[in-house]
């Protein structure tokens, strides 16, 4: 059973940063690529960061690139987003997510299987003021 737990999510005024944390557990990490989307009321869930298998190849979106990093703890099982310089439109429910790596290219571009074979946390708001 796959299980995912965001937390780290807050309010924080623009240009702040923080911190969200996902704690997996359940399945062969290694085998798996994961990301972090975010969704706003009555908009879509949308990528915003991939980080592959190997623990090393990442990918962002272009909105945020040069403000957040994704990373993987492999000793805790954990994946991260770092979000720094943070800005008025990143507000937004931020999910993690798991998917086998052999069911896609891991990429901001192509995460459209993890909306049906994928695993979510529950996810966790960010709000940022200004």
């Amino acid at each position: 059973q796959v299980k995912l737990l965001e937390s780290g999510g807050g309010s924080v005024q623009a240009g702040g940063s923080l911190r969200l944390s996902c704690a997996a557990s359940g399945f062969t990490y290694s085998n798996y690529c994961m990301g972090w989307f975010r969704q706003v009321p009555g908009k879509q869930r949308e990528p915003v960061a991939t980080i592959d298998s190997d623990d090393r190849t990442t990918d962002v979106v272009d909105s945020v690139k040069g403000r957040f990093t994704i990373s993987k703890d492999s000793a805790k099982s954990t994946l991260y987003l770092q979000m720094d310089s943070l800005k008025p439109e990143d507000s937004a429910v931020y999910y993690c997510g798991a998917i086998w790596a052999s069911l896609l290219h891991c990429s901001v571009l192509t995460t459209g299987p993890f909306e049906k074979m994928g695993d979510w946390g529950q996810g966790t708001q960010v709000t940022v003021s200004t």
